[in-house]
């Protein structure tokens, strides 16, 4: 089972911006695909970005493209997000995931393993 930790939320102003890690417990790491996920009070959680095992294909929901990137490094079984020109709609707390067999990567139910999540709070 891999478990999952973020780290790296916070209170930022508008326009600031943030990197968020994700730390895996185990070396399979490497051969899952990685989502980022965001949850806001009322509101069901969304798919933010994804990055493929080797870190070949990312994918970015439209609300975040230009602005947030996704990365990985396998050899320290640890994913991030890098958040630039934030704003206050983006608060939310971040989630991270996993998934062998990723199909649709903009879907909560291809993930297996969840963080716990990290608290992002972007004020105006």
């Amino acid at each position: 089972q891999v478990q999952l930790v973020e780290s790296g939320g916070g209170l930022v102003q508008a326009g600031g911006s943030l990197r968020l890690s994700c730390a895996a417990s185990e070396r399979t790491f490497s051969n899952y695909a990685m989502g980022w996920f965001r949850q806001a009070p009322g509101r069901e959680r969304e798919f933010v970005a994804a990055i493929s095992w080797k870190g070949i294909n990312v994918y970015y929901s439209d609300s975040v493209k230009g602005r947030f990137t996704v990365s990985r490094d396998n050899a320290k079984n640890t994913g991030y997000l890098q958040m630039n020109s934030l704003k206050p709609e983006d608060t939310a707390v971040y989630y991270c995931a996993t998934s062998q067999i990723l199909v649709d990567v903009t879907s909560t139910g291809d993930y297996d393993y969840w963080g716990q999540g990290t608290q992002v709070t972007v004020s105006s």
